[in-house]
């Protein structure tokens, strides 16, 4: 068993398993998602992105590519959630509440190809 494998294929799941945490629920109701959930998303894939740094593989580009879009799409969502909160006077609407988790969902499918990569990949060092 190699230690760093572990880590790895740990951060990537658990990037998964916080952001589809968040995305489940009512896409316009502020109740069904978390703040702190969407936070703990973020910091993951960027701990998880941080990880995927060092592989020069084809496939490890690709993680990484993924991880990177995963990372955008939610800060992006957490940017858009501040500035619903703070900046603009509506505040957080169900209109804008379903574009963060539309963004959120962006990021979950991108965190999903990434661990099928991360699947695959095991099953053909398997071979």
């Amino acid at each position: 068993m190699n230690l760093e494998k572990v880590i790895f294929a740990f951060f990537i799941v658990l990037a998964l398993t916080l952001n589809f945490g968040f995305f489940l629920g009512s896409i316009d109701n502020p109740v069904h998602h978390s703040v702190y959930e969407l936070f703990a998303a973020i910091v993951i894939s960027l701990i998880a992105t941080i990880l995927k740094f060092g592989d020069r593989t084809h496939l490890g580009a690709v993680l990484l590519a993924t991880s990177l879009v995963a990372d955008l799409q939610l800060i992006a969502a957490a940017v858009l959630w501040g500035m619903a909160e703070h900046v603009m006077q509506s505040g957080l609407t169900p209109h804008i509440m379903a574009i963060i988790v539309s963004l959120s969902g962006g990021a979950l499918l991108a965190n999903i190809t990434s661990v099928v990569l991360l699947v695959a990949e095991t099953i053909a060092v398997r071979r």
